[in-house]
């Protein structure tokens, strides 16, 4: 599944929001209250969320720049290296 573009809805959320839909859908499955079928089917939606996050926040860190100042006393930006 991981290969597999995420749902139209979830590919149209902001990270804040998937993340929020997710939290939601561990706490349902730890809870144990969730039928088989039902719990089969929102580890895979909740899989689809993970995968848009991570996507999400890698989008956003190579977005990410620093400022730093050259010898010369110049300043520029390159990445932040945040891995």
């Amino acid at each position: 599944m991981a290969d597999a573009p995420a749902p139209k809805d979830i590919a149209a959320m902001s990270f804040e929001d998937a993340l929020a839909e997710l939290e939601r859908i561990v706490r349902s499955l730890e809870s144990g209250d969730v039928e088989l079928e039902k719990s089969i089917e929102i580890y895979e939606r909740g899989a689809a969320l993970r995968a848009h996050c991570e996507s999400k926040l890698k989008d956003a860190e190579l977005k990410v720049e620093k400022i730093v100042l050259g010898e010369d006393g110049a300043a520029r930006v390159e990445p932040a290296g945040l891995d």
